[in-house]
């Protein structure tokens, strides 16, 4: 890793590579610091001034207009509005969990339960493994269900109900009966004061298991199109939302609703030298120019796919090198299987000599 941030860093005329999977004022970055602690200079500085320049500053997308007219809104926002949009267009559809009725503790379902009724957007018991069971049971039973676990962190006792009965409930019935109407949403991530029970980054548990798709969106536009296809998707899906973008991150967002598909990889920006791979908060723009990476290219993969086509899989034969960026542990994380996976599928190129450079293949 810091071999890897060394080469980054060496200087303006390096050209790179970044792809972000599904997918951040002031957010913590882990793969921020890891490239700051990587400089000669680091030891130089204070732990004030480390801290400060770990954070970086949202970068809003140019404003879409293939979606029709769009309102100013942060991510939690761009959230509601994509439940909103559902609750209107879908008789069916229900929103439950731990004090969604008021609005949930970051607001995401404020204002859903006066608008379509508490037979529709209602409180649960504190119960993750009931929260969900409920939700299969509803999606199972024709609604499109819609299961709110306050953190991600809690997610862990409703774990046995995703990974044994979500996920498997089409394949034990012979393709009879599923539950692909079923749609986990979770608060996920740190935010630099959360400690242990409202920071951590599960995502890899839950993308081992076939069965389900697991999205983290990057940005407000991403976050409505994402939760809207997961709705959508006929398979369960688990959707993580960055707490940390929630007030930060603002974009002008459609106020219609749209999809944005889950399996195709989103190419941030162009670059020659190496592929950087990210979801999530990892994916923000500015933190690769804050950090003095330069011509980065940026290819989004599959939210749920990290391997998904133009995203990470073929980017280290373009470009010699890959790299990932993801706020977990290291091991074993969901960056450390995409690394196996496409260094296998990228072994025979990793001996040839690429471009003028004549650099080999790096992982």
């Amino acid at each position: 890793m810091a071999a890897a941030a060394r080469f980054f860093t060496r200087g303006a005329h390096s050209k790179l590579s970044l792809v972000a999977v599904g997918g951040g004022g002031g957010a913590h970055c882990s793969f921020g610091a890891a490239l700051l602690n990587a400089s000669p200079t680091c030891n130089s500085r204070t732990k004030t001034q480390r801290r400060h320049a770990a954070h970086f500053t949202f970068q809003p997308d140019p404003v879409p207009t293939q979606y029709g007219p769009t309102q100013k809104m942060n991510l939690f926002q761009s959230i509601t509005s994509a439940l909103d949009n559902t609750l209107a267009a879908d008789p069916t559809a229900v929103i439950f969990g731990e004090d969604v009725a008021f609005g949930g503790v970051f607001r995401c379902t404020v204002g859903l339960r006066d608008k379509y009724g508490k037979d529709r957007v209602f409180n649960t018991p504190l119960c993750e493994q009931g929260i969900v069971g409920f939700g299969i049971g509803a999606a199972v039973a024709g609604a499109t269900a819609i299961a709110e676990i306050q953190f991600a962190d809690y997610i862990y006792p409703a774990f046995d109900q995703i990974v044994n009965e979500a996920a498997k409930y089409r394949y034990r019935s012979g393709n009879l009966f599923d539950c692909g109407n079923l749609t986990i949403r979770a608060p996920w991530g740190c935010v630099g004061h959360g400690s242990l029970y409202h920071s951590q980054s599960p995502e890899a548990f839950f993308a081992h298991c076939p069965g389900i798709k697991v999205v983290i969106p990057r940005s407000p536009v991403q976050a409505k199109g994402l939760l809207l296809s997961c709705i959508a998707d006929q398979n369960p899906c688990i959707f993580f939302e960055p707490k940390i973008l929630y007030r930060a991150a603002v974009e002008q967002v459609p106020m219609e609703s749209y999809t944005i598909p889950l399996s195709q990889a989103e190419v941030l920006e162009e670059g020659s030298d190496v592929t950087l791979v990210a979801w999530g908060t990892q994916a923000c723009a500015d933190e690769r120019k804050e950090n003095n990476l330069r011509g980065v290219k940026g290819a989004k993969p599959s939210p749920h796919d990290p391997c998904a086509e133009g995203s990470g899989k073929h980017g280290p034969r373009e470009t010699g090198g890959v790299m990932r960026g993801h706020r977990s542990t290291d091991h074993p994380a969901l960056g450390c299987g995409y690394r196996l996976q496409v260094g296998g599928e990228n072994w025979p190129f990793a001996h040839q000599p690429r471009g003028p450079n004549n650099r080999r293949l790096c992982f």
